[in-house]
């Protein structure tokens, strides 16, 4: 692996070695405005939810690199204590790339990019209306993490209302990641779309104490089908099957009998186990399927 020391690596370089690892990061659609009225929007990939009692999100307004130069959003937070985090979906990606062109502080985003802007309830900075979710916020605190070029403000908002787009929410009341369409920022110019086949349903429970890998027999932490996901799904089952089980699908499965029959019938087991675990994440059959190898 190469060595990055932060203390003596260029900033400019260090700064994509982290957006390239640190990703896909969400993107604060950062609506504020100024003393004067001027109202300004601006994307932020340095941007998170940190706590839902009470509701905080931070994003960090960093100095610009080559100038050392501070920007609109952190001046405007600043005067007002007042900011509307919107999310970027699909939708709308292209124009918050115009956004974040650093135009004079007089002239409009909004105009720029073509987005509508929308009154807030709570604060004066307006809403993008093409953004399906809207937070309004109150900043309680900035943090300024540095004066050289790259370091970062962190803002922390606090969230008094969130309006939501109806089209979004699925039949239990949640938000739907395919219909949401979100965008996230990677390194450099690249962004990632997280709908479609992007998005992978991964169901453990945090409060069930798994086997885990240590528990799981070594032909099965050895295997050279299984990879180390299809391992980790069986170490997150809370047990082992019974010797029962296992016999019963030796015994009534024709497809393990024919496995079992054939030269190599460890490996085979393991590439139906790693079949049912990559197309049904079947951890309940997969088990017995190793288990059964494992006694070969």
């Amino acid at each position: 692996m190469i060595v990055i020391d932060p203390k003596t690596t260029p900033t400019k370089d260090l700064h994509q070695f982290l957006l390239g690892s640190v990703a896909p990061r969400p993107i604060a659609f950062a609506s504020t405005v100024d003393k004067e009225g001027n109202q300004n929007i601006a994307p932020y990939s340095f941007f998170n939810a940190f706590s839902s009692n009470p509701p905080i999100l931070v994003f960090s307004s960093n100095r610009r690199v080559a100038d050392n130069t501070t920007k609109d959003t952190l001046h405007n937070i600043e005067e007002t204590g007042e900011v509307v985090i919107n999310v970027v979906n699909h939708a709308i990606v292209r124009q918050m790339a115009i956004s974040s062109i650093s135009f004079p502080t007089d002239v409009s985003e909004f105009e720029k990019s073509g987005l509508t802007p929308v009154a807030s309830d709570l604060v004066k900075p307006y809403r993008i209306k093409e953004s399906p979710v809207h937070m309004e916020c109150k900043v309680s605190q900035i943090i300024t993490l540095g004066n050289e070029g790259g370091a970062g403000h962190l803002i922390i908002c606090n969230v008094v209302r969130m309006h939501i787009s109806e089209d979004v929410i699925d039949d239990n009341n949640r938000i739907d990641p395919h219909k949401i369409d979100l965008m996230g920022r990677m390194g450099r110019a690249y962004y990632v779309r997280a709908s479609g086949q992007a998005i992978h349903t991964i169901v453990q429970s945090v409060m069930d104490i798994s086997i885990g890998f240590d528990q799981l027999p070594s032909s099965v932490r050895e295997s050279e089908t299984l990879t180390g996901n299809n391992i980790g799904q069986l170490a997150g089952l809370k047990g082992l099957p019974a010797a029962a089980d296992i016999n019963a699908l030796k015994e009534n499965d024709e497809h393990v009998q024919q496995l079992l029959a054939s030269p190599d019938a460890k490996t085979g087991l393991h590439k139906l186990a790693k079949k049912v675990l990559d197309e049904k994440d079947d951890r309940d059959y997969a088990i017995k399927l190793v288990m059964l190898a494992d006694m070969i």
